[in-house]
């Protein structure tokens, strides 16, 4: 992570060129990182400032210096594309948890075990597929305790599932 600043008297033309330069550089190479993807916006958005007061400057009067190119716009710059990478990123986050077993393992839902039974793969499916193998008759949250399914009428087998923080346990029963 770098933190770039530049200063200096502009005319209106080369301030905007400055930031518009800077600011798409940091939307091409502002994102990797950790720090990086959550500084990198509010950096940008620190940059709507010093573009304001540049726009409201007069035009450069001619003299022995040439004003900058200011170029395209920041949305007309290859650049911009950049902007959808977080965006890409968390959608992915969104969908990849809304189809994930634990978001679809409710209580009445059926699975299947595409494992085997020392290490299972256990995916929902849909309860009239020829593939259901059980039904889940409970769900307990924040547990691996197979024994609490004795709790569950019909309850003759059990999922475990454990990884990070998230924990549970599926009370199954076969399908008939």
């Amino acid at each position: 992570m770098r933190f770039l600043k530049l200063q200096g008297p502009f005319c209106r033309t080369c301030g905007i060129a400055s930031v518009r330069d800077m600011t798409s550089k940091s939307l091409w190479q502002g994102w990797w990182g950790v720090g990086s993807s959550i500084i990198n916006p509010i950096t940008m958005l620190m940059n709507i400032g010093p573009m304001q007061k540049f726009k409201r400057l007069p035009e450069p009067q001619p003299g022995p210096g040439r004003p900058m190119d200011p170029g395209k716009p920041l949305v007309q710059r290859p650049a911009m594309l950049m902007l959808l990478l977080p965006i890409a990123v968390i959608a992915l986050i969104i969908v990849a948890n809304l189809n994930s077993t634990e978001a679809k393992a409710n209580v009445g839902a059926c699975v299947v075990n595409n494992g085997t039974s020392s290490s299972p793969d256990v995916k929902v499916v849909d309860c009239t597929s020829s593939e259901a193998e059980y039904k889940i008759v409970g769900k307990i949250d924040d547990s691996t305790d197979d024994s609490q399914c004795d709790q569950f009428e019909g309850a003759q087998a059990s999922y475990v599932y454990e990884q990070g923080s998230t924990k549970y346990t599926l009370c199954l029963t076969p399908v008939k």
